[in-house]
This record gives C-alpha cells, structure tokens and sequence, in this order.
C-alpha cells in the first residue's frame, strides 16, 4: 500500500496520517452510541445510590440496554439522542490516530532497528510514548467538546453546548 501511494504522489508520512485518519472515523462511528449510554448512566448514578438512613429507597440503575432504549424512545437515533456528539467524537478519535499513526510509523522508519531485543523494545516503546503523548495533547479539546456535549448540562433544561467547535470557543473563553 506504501509503494502505490507513494507512486502518486503521497508521502509515506500523508499515507499514514491519512490512514490513521480513516481508521479513527471508523472507529468514532462504531463507539459512539455506546459513549452516549455510558456518559448518561454516570451522569445519573447518583440518583440511584442507596444512601443510609434514606426514608424511601431508591429505584435501581438501569442496564446499559434500558438506557440506550429509553434514549432512543426519547431522543431516536440521530444527533440528540444515540449519536449526540458525533462531530465531536469524530474530531477526537480522527485526529489522535491521525496524529499517532503518522507520528509513529514515520519516527520508527528514521530510528535504526537495534539488533538486541530489549533495545528494540525500548526503540518501540518510545516513540509509541511520544507518538501518543503528542496524539493526546492535540485530541484534548475534542474530547473535552465531547464530554460537555454528551453529559449533563451545566442549566437543566438549557442546552449550553450543542456543536463541538462552538463547544470549544465556550470552554476556551470562560475556562481558558
């Protein structure tokens, strides 16, 4: 795959980042609906702990299915309810495998192999450390747009943040 696409033009470290890219949408489509049921049953637990001395106990959590059900009976399937946060899941998972995949096979092509397996190791286990440190650094203000899009919002009733770039500028602006 290197060899054809470097054949047209792309550069190995494009090919990479591009394919890391792909692989992060992909990935984004498939976790998302599972993120929106996660986010909303942790956002809730309290209201299901059992607390002492409480004169009327409380209900039980739902599962995971009941939760992603009742948001598809309220919300559906689109971006308010089972994919709520998608641009911004995308944007976070797209852009740290970009980053990583690029980052790592192009580094670990520059670094000679070492004979010695533990250097090796070493060698491998660096640039995999830098590559997502770097990856994490720049994914943080989608995943920080994600969160706030999916948990609950800071007014109940008001929807405070509802598009990930928007999402970002208000965070950056009140928070830094």
């Amino acid at each position: 795959m290197v060899y054809s696409c470097t054949r047209i033009g792309l550069s190995t470290f494009i090919t990479f980042a591009v394919a890391g890219l792909g692989s992060g949408l992909t990935e984004a489509v498939v976790v998302n609906p599972f993120e929106v049921v996660k986010v909303s049953l942790q956002a809730n637990r309290d209201a299901f702990t059992e607390l002492e001395n409480r004169p009327v106990p409380l209900q039980q959590q739902p599962s995971t299915f009941a939760k992603a059900r009742q948001i598809i009976q309220t919300h559906g399937l689109g971006l308010n309810g089972l994919n709520k946060g998608l641009p911004a899941t995308l944007g976070r998972h797209g852009v740290f495998n970009m980053v990583y995949f690029g980052f790592y096979f192009n580094v670990k092509n520059i670094i000679p192999v070492n004979k010695d397996p533990t250097l090796e190791f070493l060698r491998k286990f660096g640039i995999g450390l830098v590559s997502g440190t770097i990856a994490s650094i720049i994914n943080i203000p989608f995943d920080v747009a994600k969160s706030r899009i999916q948990g609950p919002q800071p007014v109940p009733g008001e929807i405070k943040y509802r598009t990930c770039f928007k999402t970002m500028a208000t965070v950056y602006k009140e928070e830094g």
